[in-house]
């Protein structure tokens, strides 16, 4: 029988990380320091404190940097190459060895103020009416953040696209469907379209504070986030 709660984790690191500018010349973006670590480790944190114990990363990028940084720390490695797959692809190219059951994903590039990410989701994590299970940022909260959101949760928490709440990089997600995309390199959003038309894209609302950190300016706005209660 399929695992119907997530136990094992998915970190995005595969990314050029080129709105960090001269800062990923000579490495990948999770290994630019964040608050005196690199923002990988900030991630891994999240995961375990959660929970989780089986953690994998995709890489591409600057690969053999972050597999000797990952590598003694427990993390299983998704290498992507040629091409780098993007999220979706990515996520599809990982499955043997996420396991067949549903996985928590992060994005590293994010700084939290507030209870763990995670944790908040597997919380409210409902199999048998969810496909996934997306943490929503509202604008006030989403520091550096500029546009004007990514969607609209109904009463029930189903998600529509719709400019509203910001997606935090954080999720549960059943991988079972990523098997109906046949492109090889593709983006979450497809995955996210095709649960949406069942009415199986949920999101609830994270309660605290998260910043964008993908960028120079973003940075110094999560550090000040981390150490600041006026932010």
């Amino acid at each position: 029988m399929m695992p119907q709660h997530p136990t094992a984790a998915m970190i995005f690191a595969a990314g050029f990380g080129t709105r960090m500018g001269p800062l990923t010349a000579d490495r990948p973006k999770p290994m630019v320091t964040l608050a005196g670590r690199p923002m990988i480790d900030h991630a891994l944190e999240i995961v375990r404190s959660a929970g989780i114990a089986r953690i994998v990363a995709n890489l591409h990028y600057h690969a053999d940097m972050l597999a000797r940084h990952l590598a003694p720390q427990g993390v299983l490695l998704s290498h992507e190459a040629p091409d780098i797959l993007e999220t979706g692809g990515g996520l599809r190219a990982a499955l043997p060895l996420l396991g067949t059951g549903p996985v928590c994903t992060l994005n590293p590039d994010a700084a939290w103020r507030g209870p763990n990410p995670l944790a908040h989701l597997l919380a409210l994590w409902r199999p048998d009416e969810m496909d996934a299970l997306l943490l929503l940022i509202p604008r006030a909260h989403a520091h550096g953040y500029a546009g004007r959101g990514d969607f609209l949760p109904d009463r029930a928490g189903r998600l529509a696209r719709g400019a509203g709440m910001v997606y935090s990089g954080a999720q549960i997600v059943k991988t079972k469907p990523l098997h109906e995309i046949e492109e090889r390199v593709f983006s979450l959003n497809r995955l996210w379209d095709l649960m949406a038309a069942r009415g199986r894209l949920f999101g609830t609302t994270y309660p605290g504070e998260w910043c964008d950190v993908g960028t120079p300016e973003g940075l110094a706005r999560g550090e000040a986030l981390l150490g600041r209660a006026d932010v």
